[in-house]
């Protein structure tokens, strides 16, 4: 069995109101969609920290009062290579600092009942209602080398084993 490259990410959907914040990609991975702010984890980073650098970094504010809510894994390729993703996906309430375009998003607020979808990836139609509906989850996906959902997996994961997502 082929040993796939790990990569590790992070994912930050902010609340306010009956609002939820995405950021347009302007550049690199998922570049023209609509998308919650992150990245990639940083060697010696957790994946709070890191969640925390990205968000600073791709719109100008921390993060203060956030929980994790979800993990997906994605059988998926990245810059041509077959690798194994890992997304840890965290709901944000409160902040510090002021909202901001940069040259890797350009962020929005969106009602959460009228969400473009399809605007978004395709496994975000799968996961991102029950994050809106503060649910914790875990799921697997699986891309094909040009980018198409092969099959995946999600499910809620109960308020006892939600330390489990």
């Amino acid at each position: 069995m082929e040993e796939l490259k790990k990569i590790y990410t992070t994912l930050l959907l902010v609340f306010k109101d009956n609002k939820v914040l995405l950021g347009e990609k302007k550049r690199g991975f998922a570049k023209g969609t609509l998308i919650g702010i992150g990245g990639k984890q940083e060697r010696g980073e957790t994946n709070e920290q890191a969640m925390i650098r990205e968000t600073q970094e791709e719109i100008g504010i921390t993060p203060t009062k956030y929980q994790l809510i979800g993990d997906i894994h994605f059988d998926s390729w990245y810059k041509g290579e077959h690798v194994d993703m890992y997304m840890s996906i965290y709901s944000c309430t409160e902040f510090k600092g002021s909202i901001a375009e940069t040259e890797e998003m350009k962020p929005n607020w969106y009602d959460k009942n009228n969400l473009p979808y399809e605007k978004m990836l395709e496994d975000d139609l799968l996961w991102l209602p029950m994050a809106i509906e503060g649910k914790h989850f875990k799921g697997e996906v699986k891309f094909s080398e040009k980018m198409e959902m092969i099959n995946h997996y999600f499910e809620e994961i109960n308020e006892n084993n939600k330390d489990k997502c």
